[in-house]
């Protein structure tokens, strides 16, 4: 049967250990406030007091029990204290970080990596991160040199280079940082043509940019340091896009056909070098060639002078005979000059041997060579015999 079952019999084991009846040690549940004293009491015991015994009674040991309590919460309570002390005493300064520390609302200094020690409740610390790149996106309209509308989309990636002006020179770093992109932006875009800020001048743009960014910022005493500018896009109004891209083509094209020509130079030239070069060595070539030839006339001139010193009569006769050979040599025509007249005989060579041509250009190429043999034969037979006839002829005139 349960505990509370009615009935005849009886149950002692309840919860409370009060036996079967409300009667006699009926004590009820155990009371808060009572183990709150015996916490506090055997707390005070560890701390060295006296504790506070449950058998005795009387108004004295009851308020030195609680005076005694009071004193342990105490206790505790400085315990805590000191300890949140030093706990906030001491912080951690990250390798890409710098705090800078205020004294009563005022700068103190700037703390670099490591453990670090301020007053707590006196001293405020702040935490900088000055390693990493952060970025910054402008974009808006804004007018050309040349009052023309264009958009610009910008982006800006900086850093914190001095972190006591970054907390405490401006209230919004982010903020004056955009303001300045703004002004930056649209001062030099004002300064350009249309054409610079849609094609070739947005390289130059960018870096304008930077710069007069960067005297902005410096100016302000932001402690922010400009990294890098993108110009990440450059568009015309709507409106006008389609004419835009035409003319963008059209430069794509004068572009292309510069890039052509310049390769057909590049290849025309050095081969007209080239050609320079060699008729300059050919013309080197036939200079050293006629110093030479005019050198070795010279010499011979000398000796033959020389010679011709020592026999002149000889010398002379026998250069005329090589000139008179040099020159009848090229030439067609012979000249035979017979002792036994004064007359000179004439053998047109020329005619003959065009006579003979055509005959000898009939024959089979088989027995060309045989052919040209007989053909000299013949000529050779026919010039003797016209010597001999003609110095017949001579020899009767003279009868």
């Amino acid at each position: 049967m349960a505990w509370n079952e009615p009935g005849g019999n009886r149950n002692d084991n309840d919860p409370w250990g009060t036996g079967g009846g409300r009667g006699g040690n009926d004590q009820g549940p155990p009371d808060l406030d009572e183990a709150l004293k015996k916490g506090l009491d055997k707390l005070n015991r560890m701390l060295g007091g006296k504790g506070n015994n449950s058998g005795n009674s009387g108004g004295g040991k009851g308020s030195g029990g609680n005076a005694a309590g009071f004193g342990a919460v105490l206790a505790i309570a400085a315990i805590l204290a000191v300890g949140y002390v030093i706990f906030q005493s001491f912080y951690t300064v990250d390798e890409q970080e710098r705090a800078v520390v205020l004294r009563f609302g005022e700068y103190n200094r700037t703390e670099n990596p490591g453990l670090r020690f301020k007053v707590p409740l006196i001293d405020d610390v702040t935490k900088v991160r000055v390693t990493n790149v952060r970025s910054a996106e402008s974009s808006g309209q804004m007018l050309t040199q040349d009052e023309n509308l264009v958009t610009v989309d910008l982006q800006v990636q900086y850093r914190v280079s001095n972190a006591e002006a970054y907390v405490l020179n401006v209230r919004d770093s982010n903020e004056a940082l955009a303001f300045a992109t703004d002004s930056a932006l649209r001062h030099e875009v004002g300064s350009s043509s249309l054409d610079d800020v849609l094609t070739e001048g947005r390289a130059e743009l960018a870096i304008r940019v930077q710069e007069r960014l960067q005297n902005f910022l410096q100016e302000y005493g932001t402690g922010l340091e400009v990294v890098r500018v993108n110009v990440e896009s450059t568009q015309p109004p709507s409106a006008v896009q389609d004419s835009f891209r035409e003319v963008q083509r059209a430069r794509e094209d004068e572009q292309r056909l510069k890039e052509e020509a310049e390769t057909y130079r590049n290849k025309v030239v050095p081969e007209a070098r080239g050609r320079a070069q060699r008729l300059i060595e050919e013309a080197n070539a036939y200079r050293a060639e006629v110093i030479e030839r005019a050198r070795g006339e010279t010499a011979r001139f000398k000796e033959l002078l020389a010679v011709y010193q020592n026999a002149p009569v000889v010398t002379r006769e026998r250069m005329y005979i090589q000139a008179v050979e040099q020159v009848l040599s090229n030439s067609s025509k012979i000249f035979v000059d017979t002792e036994s007249s004064g007359n000179m005989m004439y053998l047109p060579l020329d005619r003959l041997t065009q006579n003979r041509a055509p005959a000898s250009s009939s024959q089979s190429s088989g027995g060309g060579s045989s052919q040209q043999q007989v053909d000299i034969q013949t000529l050779t037979d026919q010039v003797l015999q016209e010597v001999q006839n003609r110095q017949n002829a001579n020899i009767r005139r003279s009868r």
